[in-house]
């Protein structure tokens, strides 16, 4: 994911480069006589990572103008995180400064997206960012939960 300035700057370099060698590599497999479908195919990996840097690319742009997708999964809240600190202009250092923690720690949680963050330690940091969230409630669109009682002897599996 890119976090920073440098980082989208050596992320716009790296798809560059990737994009360069790609059509050497299609060039080279052209003149091996593979046909169009085995280009492809062998083509694959070089853009797959070539599709992820420019969906990270693309996601740092968009955060930096402060357009955010909604998130429908609280999983993700990690991401908004980042992408808020982002928008805000802040280094992960100015954050670390404003939580009173250390940078690498912010940088270790943001590494990993913030996994497993209390509701509080969200609360902490939208606070250190001067931003507030709105939570909206909508209807599942996947089967409700139902709870089941537990069987006192539950049969044995495979057993006939």
């Amino acid at each position: 994911m890119v976090r920073s300035d440098a980082e989208y700057r050596s992320a716009i370099e790296k798809m560059k480069s990737n994009e360069a060698f790609a059509e050497e590599q299609r060039r080279a497999l052209m003149q091996k006589g593979l046909t169009e479908e085995q280009v492809e195919r062998a083509m694959q990996p070089s853009l797959s990572f070539h599709a992820g840097l420019a969906e990270e690319v693309s996601w740092y742009e968009l955060v930096r103008r402060r357009e955010f997708k909604p998130i429908s999964d609280l999983t993700h809240i990690g991401r908004l995180l980042i992408g808020l600190r982002i928008a805000n202009g802040m280094t992960q250092k100015d954050l670390a400064e404003r939580l009173g923690v250390s940078e690498p720690q912010v940088s270790r949680d943001e590494r990993n997206e913030y996994h497993g963050i209390t509701v509080e330690r969200v609360q902490k940091i939208l606070k250190a960012l001067n931003e507030s969230m709105e939570i909206t409630i909508v209807e599942a669109r996947y089967e409700p939960y139902e709870p089941t009682s537990p069987r006192r002897n539950p049969e044995p599996v495979g057993v006939t």
